[in-house]
C-alpha cells in the first residue's frame, strides 16, 4: 500500500493523460443548454443510478432542458415525467422520488438544494454517493469524496485498501489519499473503470498504471 501511495502523483498524471479522449461521467459533465446548478446535478445523479451514462445523458437532456427547478418539476404530470426520463432504470420509482424531493426542497429549503452533507442525506433516496456528488459537482465544495462501484473496486484491485463496502472505502481513502486528489478522484476513476479497469477481465494490456497495480482478485485480463 505504501509503495502504491508513494506513486500517487504519477498514477493520477498517467490516468489523466490516458483518459483524456474519454468524456467525463454524466454527473460531472457540463451539459449544453442546461443550467449548471446543484438541482441539475442532484437530478442527474438520481437518474444515473443503475443506468448507463448514455441513457442518463439523453434523459437528463430531455427533462432538464426545460424542467430544471423544483417548481417546474412539480408542474409536470407523473406520466409526462415518466415519458421524459424513460428508459432509465426504475423510471417509475425515480419519477416519484424526483417529485418528492422537489416538493421537500420547496417546503423546507425555499426551492434550493441544501449545501450541507447532513441535510442532503435527509432527502429521501439520497445516499452518501449522491450527497458527495452534489457537494463536489453541484455546490463546488472541497473535502468530499464520492465513491461509486468503480471507485470502490479499483483501489481494492490496486492493493491500496481492503474494504467491503463503498462507505468503508470512502472513510479509508480519506485517511490515505491526500486531499489534493479528492476532487479529481471520482471523475477519473469512474472513467477508468468504465473503459479500462472494467469489473471482469480488465484491459491490463493497455493500462497506463499496470506496473503499480497488485491485481487483487483479477482472475483473467486482456
Amino acid at each position: 500500500m505504501v509503495n502504491t501511495i508513494l506513486h500517487i502523483d504519477k498514477i493520477f498524471r498517467l490516468l489523466k493523460q490516458q483518459l483524456r479522449p474519454y468524456g467525463s461521467p454524466i454527473v460531472s459533465r457540463k451539459k449544453r443548454y442546461i443550467p449548471d446548478t446543484a438541482f441539475v446535478t442532484l437530478i442527474s445523479c438520481l437518474l444515473s443510478l443503475r443506468t448507463k451514462d448514455d441513457v442518463t445523458e439523453q434523459a437528463s437532456r430531455r427533462l432538464l432542458t426545460n424542467y430544471n427547478t423544483p417548481e417546474k418539476i412539480l408542474l409536470l404530470p407523473n406520466q409526462q415525467l415518466e415519458n421524459l426520463i424513460y428508459p432509465v432504470g426504475f423510471y417509475k420509482t425515480k419519477t416519484r422520488r424526483i417529485k418528492e424531493i422537489s416538493r421537500t426542497l420547496l417546503e423546507k429549503y425555499k426551492g434550493e438544494v441544501p449545501d450541507t452533507f447532513e441535510e442532503l442525506l435527509t432527502l429521501k433516496g439520497v445516499g452518501r454517493k449522491t450527497a458527495n456528488i452534489v457537494m463536489v459537482y453541484g455546490h463546488k465544495k472541497h473535502g468530499y469524496l464520492p465513491i461509486d462501484t468503480h471507485c470502490h473496486r479499483i483501489p481494492n484491485r490496486l492493493g491500496w485498501i481492503t474494504t467491503k463496502t463503498p462507505e468503508e472505502t470512502e472513510h479509508t481513502l480519506k485517511k490515505i489519499l491526500p486531499k489534493t486528489y479528492w476532487n479529481d478522484f471520482n471523475d477519473l476513476f469512474v472513467r477508468f473503470g468504465q473503459t479500462i479497469c472494467v469489473p471482469v477481465s480488465p484491459f491490463c494490456s493497455r493500462c497506463p498504471i499496470e506496473q503499480y497495480c497488485k491485481k487483487v482478485n483479477v482472475k483473467t485480463s486482456r
